[in-house]
């Protein structure tokens, strides 16, 4: 695509742009800055949509006492246990067994601290998920 072709749509990113190659006068390919593309956003949005939906749903099962809050913050990452797991320095089965309520109460203060760490938040928020609605948009 010529770079004058490069779709500037308003995408997902806000002030941010997206980089795609294109082609210059001279026939070089060269990185040229996007706004974004319809069928892009379009997807991007859909998949914005299903995580949310997830997160939504994870976090219901926390408030109903039948995962523990590490179960929400994984979700709200993108995270699956093997992924967390390999993070943290700790077998899959480790993860799996913290995400259950009880062994998550039972959580040293030097593995939260750990966990907490991963997820670029503190031990005490670790601990707890938000009150907030989550349909408007992930909490930043």
């Amino acid at each position: 695509m010529r770079r004058k072709d490069v779709p500037q749509d308003q995408g997902l990113f806000g002030e941010w742009k997206e980089v795609s190659y294109a082609v210059d006068d001279d026939g070089r390919y060269i990185l040229v800055p996007s706004a974004g593309w319809e069928p892009a956003n379009i997807a991007n949005h859909m998949a914005w949509e299903s995580i949310e939906a997830e997160v939504d749903a994870v976090l219901a099962k926390v408030r109903a006492g039948a995962l523990s809050p590490l179960a929400y913050h994984m979700a709200r990452h993108q995270m699956d246990p093997g992924l967390l797991a390999g993070y943290a320095g700790l077998f899959r089965w480790q993860v799996r067994r913290h995400m259950k309520p009880a062994a998550f109460r039972r959580l040293s203060a030097k593995l939260a601290v750990r966990y907490a760490a991963i997820f670029r938040i503190t031990p005490e928020e670790l601990m707890k998920t938000p009150e907030c609605d989550l349909s408007a948009g992930l909490p930043k």
